[in-house]
């Protein structure tokens, strides 16, 4: 018989990147009374990984748990950002209800119609909080009617129009039924959480049944599989199926043998769970998202929607530049390929495939800022490797014809750098769709563009803006083949030396265009040492000395005057790099080189593409 566990409350908390999803849990979990009074606490606690805390993004989605007054609720803390909406799509079937974090300037967002999207696919209740009401130029009652708007567009029913709203200042920690009205807590949102989010269901007396919708990795007991108990309990040393929807020949018999809930930020070892209750189990080295854990007298997997495909594909391999192995601790292909294949544990959206060559692999994600954050994730634990400009996946239709990776891109900027942003966006094969004023001064934009003409524009963007536009994105599907693109207008400046850099050789190299590396630098044949103004690339020895003669001092190089080279971060190096080139990335250094390192090697090899 089904039955309500009125107990329980699972709700995800969605929200465009930056709305304050992370800031709002970190307010419930101080005022749920988790922490001790003198306990020190980091703000931002949910983003545990140091690339959360250093960016201010969630990349993956994280469980916690608090207790109000007689009620558990398990909150999940998703990601906003587009490059990680896999982890959305696969923990909003473990909830019955989720929580619309929208902010109280910016209003609804690309990714808030993504997430919200996603919820109403599987007609789940929404409670919507406008947050960061107290920023300055904050519309509360005009971005209350953008929602409502979005909500329709989406095509929601009466009972989801009907959704409730609430205000609150997550960083405050206040919340409140009307922006002029705040409590001095947050007991506002989580009453409404209450009354408006049904209490999960199930039938106690039925087999076990519970759908694996995310999975976390520890270094000592594995894989652990974290899922809602849909049907039955759960209990240590059950006897155990795990099955799949998606595969009719995956059915594993294995058995329980360590069972957690969540308590704040803690995992809880547990001896069973009922209906409803979100539970981890880890020791079963074959789980995976999707499957669901059943009891062996009743083996049927719950349904779960495919995860989105990848969209765009680097090639990581063996670094074999002149300075290979010099930095790095893990350099070889065997290092790399368990690297890559032990990220395929957690990182449901991620593909890794091996190629013709040993010391080369095909890594596929959801975009630019997935795949740099794998890199730079590898680079602080001591891999040394190269990867090849970002490519995107194509598709073909019914008739053979090739299909591309769209985009829709909002900007908004100020409106006298909107005809510059226009003129860009247009070369790189984008379509306006839509302009409208938004704020004091900006102008919003609407494009819609392949994903490839995005690839190495964010830093031209914010060029072009002074550093005053904000650009999102959202993928919109497969479309036409738009035509060939060139990704940079501009050349290499191109080392013609082995050796060190000395300012003599730099001065001269200065005037050619913009260098990216200063004196006492170790530099190689190929490597890219700066970016040309021409479209042609430029080969400059900058190891190149003064002679000594009778009549001039070799030491007078200390008064040349050098212009502070421009340093890059790895999205900008990712960026900058064209598909004849390769990023070099060690612990200690980011370097930009040719594939084919030899000058005269090079020639040939552009001779040939071009007679093709």
């Amino acid at each position: 018989m089904i039955t309500k566990r009125e107990d329980i409350r699972n709700v995800a908390i969605i929200a465009h990147v930056d709305h304050g999803k992370t800031t709002l849990v970190d307010a419930l979990l101080h005022q749920s009374g988790i922490f001790r009074e003198n306990q020190e606490v980091a703000e931002r606690v949910m983003d545990s990984n140091a690339i959360e805390r250093e960016r201010g993004i969630t990349i993956l989605s994280k469980n916690t748990a608090i207790q109000y007054r007689d009620h558990k609720i398990n909150i999940v803390d998703t990601p906003g950002h587009a490059d990680f909406g896999g982890e959305v799509e696969r923990v909003l079937k473990m909830v019955d209800g989720v929580c619309l974090l929208v902010d109280a300037f910016e209003g609804p967002m690309p990714q808030t119609k993504f997430v919200l999207g996603r919820a109403m696919e599987l007609d789940l209740p929404v409670v919507v909080c406008i947050n960061k009401i107290d920023r300055q130029g904050a519309r509360p009652t005009e971005v209350v009617d953008e929602v409502l708007e979005l909500l329709l567009d989406l095509g929601a029913s009466d009972e989801q129009i009907d959704c409730p709203f609430v205000f609150a200042s997550a960083r405050a920690g206040v919340a409140g039924l009307d922006p002029d009205v705040m409590a001095d807590n947050m007991q506002p949102l989580l009453d409404t959480i209450i009354e408006h989010i049904p209490c999960p269901t199930g039938d106690p007396d039925e087999p076990l049944q519970m759908l694996v919708s995310t999975i976390d990795y520890n270094d000592y007991v594995g894989r652990i599989g974290v899922g809602k108990v849909s049907n039955g309990k759960i209990r240590i040393n059950q006897q155990v199926v795990i099955c799949n929807h998606h595969s009719d020949e995956k059915v594993i018999r294995t058995k329980i043998s360590k069972l957690y809930e969540y308590d704040g930020l803690a995992r809880v070892e547990v001896e069973e769970a009922d209906i409803g209750s979100i539970v981890a189990i880890s020791g079963i080295p074959e789980i995976h998202i999707g499957d669901t854990v059943c009891a062996p007298e009743k083996v049927e997997p719950i349904p779960f929607q495919k995860i989105s495909e990848p969209t765009i594909a680097m090639y990581f391999m063996v670094n074999d530049s002149p300075l290979a192995g010099t930095e790095g601790k893990y350099v070889t292909s065997r290092h790399i390929r368990d690297r890559l294949f032990k990220e395929l544990n957690t990182d449901v959206s991620l593909r890794v495939e091996e190629t013709a060559s040993a010391d080369s692999f095909k890594v596929s994600g959801r975009g630019e800022l997935h795949l740099s954050v794998l890199i730079e994730n590898m680079r602080r634990e001591g891999y040394e490797f190269a990867v090849s400009k970002a490519e995107v996946l194509y598709k073909t239709d019914s008739n053979g014809k090739p299909l591309e990776p769209m985009e829709i891109a909002y900007i908004d900027v100020p409106e006298e750098y909107s005809g510059t942003v226009i003129q860009k966006l247009t070369q790189r094969k984008g379509e306006l769709v839509g302009m409208a004023p938004v704020g004091a001064g900006n102008t919003r934009l609407q494009f819609s563009i392949p994903s490839r003409g995005l690839i190495g524009y964010r830093n031209e963007f914010l060029t072009d803006t002074k550093g005053t536009g904000i650009m999102n994105t959202a993928f919109d599907g497969y479309g036409p083949y738009k035509g060939d693109l060139s990704y940079r207008p501009t050349g290499s400046i191109i080392s013609c030396e082995t050796g060190e850099s000395i300012t003599y050789g730099l001065f001269n190299a200065q005037e050619r265009g913009i260098l990216f590396i200063g004196p006492g630098e170790k530099v190689y044949n190929g490597m890219v040492v700066g970016q040309s103004p021409k479209t042609e690339d430029v080969e400059i020895n900058v190891c190149k000395t003064k002679k000594l003669t009778n009549t001039r001092a070799s030491g007078s190089d200390d008064a040349l005057h050098l212009t502070p080279p421009r340093i890059m971060s790895l999205e900008q190096c990712m960026d900058f790099i064209d598909t004849d080139e390769l990023l070099e990335v060690t612990p200690k250094s980011l370097r930009i080189r040719k594939k084919i390192l030899d000058p005269l090697l090079r020639k040939r090899a552009s001779f040939r593409k071009g007679m093709n």
